[in-house]
């Protein structure tokens, strides 16, 4: 295996420190802009601005890939590590949402790591380029960081221990910066939630008991809410507006103006985790029937955000929260443990083609153990396998495994950061290029969350 930057600067004697800064744990009032003290910087430390910066010839996506005691950033070609990072604890990973960032969970932080890979329009083209990633110490503080999500160049960060969110406009991450600036709204209570900013203002939140979600205008004053969604967990975007909240019943939806509620006829049947593709009104959605979780799921969900119809398909085999992704067409690919994807329709159901990536494997008991996951950036598919210590590159089209990356540890949670501008976070993106270069699904976010809470907000699983 090629060595790795980190033991290249080692042996160099080069000391990779992370740039400056903390952010808020205060208490505040709602709306109030969050700002943290720069720490003091050691003679020793590397500025991130002095990082060489290459322009090439298009997009190059980077891996980001947790595992035991750190994260590491890989060449999303070739699958070889760019650089790793110590981080202490269980760690998790999420898309910032800006094509170049993503956010380490870390104890009771979300800290900011710069890929090292983004685009720029420019006319009636865009310019990419690339940099050495970057771990920093800019974060997010608060109790219990749980979900994260992004919707109009907007990005939340959601605090389970408190039930307080943070709102942040991606347009201004950056590494060499003292903090991340933030508004900070509060919900009715603590709770393992989601929140949604949007573009006006005005925001959508799960309630304290997660019997549902509620909509609140600009200014604080709430507009509507739904009780009707029992278990209330994850969040995805559809067309015209629509968010959808997944339910132990079926799924809530926000359409723009008011919430509708979609059953799937069963006493129990949850819906835990929605996965969208752009354009397209059909979220999938993991299903479990068995309301003790002793059973393995086998059936996913197609779920019709417009018109509330809800069918399901059987796969054959086990599946979890973390093998659910959407294709490029918004095929609906599911990984079970048989090692096979699975391309299903998303209009009709139908299990279209099956790809044999992995080897057999069993989903851990606990939540946090590495288990193989999937992520999808348009006709490619990563599959990770910590049975074999691998991330596999799956091409969609030809339906074969084009590379194969091998590591000294075993991959746990896994994003994918596309380097391409994201509309709502370049200034200049709508006016000059409508929707020509965006090419990878902005509204499809990192919400594989599907904790189950106990009373200390312990999760088991995401």
């Amino acid at each position: 295996m090629a060595r790795t930057r980190r033991e290249l600067l080692k042996l160099s004697g080069g000391v990779m420190v992370a740039a400056a800064v903390a952010g808020c744990t205060d208490d505040g009032e709602e709306g109030e802009d969050d700002e943290g003290e720069p720490e003091d910087e050691g003679e020793d430390d590397i500025d991130p601005s002095e990082r060489e910066q290459n322009e090439v010839g298009g997009a190059e996506p980077r891996v980001a890939v947790t595992y035991d005691g750190g994260v590491a950033v890989l060449d999303g070609d070739r699958l070889e590590v760019l650089d790793e990072f110590d981080a202490e604890g269980f760690v998790r990973i999420n898309e910032a949402g800006d094509g170049q960032h993503a956010f380490l969970t870390e104890g009771n932080s979300f800290r900011l790591l710069d890929a090292g890979t983004w685009g720029e329009p420019h006319g009636d083209h865009n310019h990419y380029y690339t940099t050495d990633p970057y771990l920093s110490n800019v974060t997010v503080d608060g109790d219990t960081p749980g979900h994260v999500v992004s919707h109009d160049g907007i990005g939340t960060l959601f605090f389970d221990g408190t039930g307080e969110y943070h709102s942040l406009d991606l347009a201004d991450l950056d590494v060499e910066a003292d903090s991340i600036e933030t508004e900070r709204f509060e919900t009715e209570g603590p709770h393992h939630g989601v929140a949604v900013v949007l573009e006006d203002g005005s925001r959508l939140e799960t309630l304290e008991d997660r019997s549902g979600a509620r909509f609140l205008d600009a200014d604080g004053e709430e507009v509507d809410r739904n009780e009707d969604c029992p278990g209330v967990h994850g969040e995805a975007a559809g067309p015209d507006g629509i968010i959808a909240f997944g339910c132990e019943d079926g799924v809530l939806v926000w359409d723009g103006d008011s919430f509708e509620k979609h059953d799937t006829g069963e006493e129990f049947s949850r819906i835990g985790n929605l996965f969208s593709s752009e354009g397209s009104p059909i979220l999938l959605g993991d299903y479990r029937t068995d309301e003790e979780g002793e059973e393995p799921m086998t059936e996913v969900a197609l779920v019709n955000a417009k018109t509330g119809e809800i069918t399901t398909t059987d796969v054959g085999s086990p599946y979890n929260f973390r093998n659910l992704q959407r294709g490029p067409d918004g095929e609906a690919l599911v990984l079970t443990e048989d090692g096979q994807l699975h391309i299903i329709d998303p209009e009709t159901g139908e299990d279209l083609e099956h790809i044999d990536v992995i080897d057999e494997w069993t989903e851990p008991e606990e939540w946090q153990e590495p288990r193989p996951a999937i992520r999808a950036n348009g006709d490619h598919l990563y599959v990770t396998d910590p049975n074999s210590q691998e991330i596999h590159l799956v091409d969609l089209n030809e339906g074969d495994v084009i590379t194969t990356g091998e590591f000294d540890f075993d991959p746990n949670e896994i994003v994918v950061i596309d380097g391409r501008p994201v509309e709502g976070v370049s200034s200049d993106y709508d006016d000059e290029h409508g929707d020509e270069n965006h090419d990878h699904d902005d509204e499809d976010h990192d919400h594989d969350h599907d904790h189950e809470e106990d009373d200390d907000h312990g999760h088991d699983d995401d």
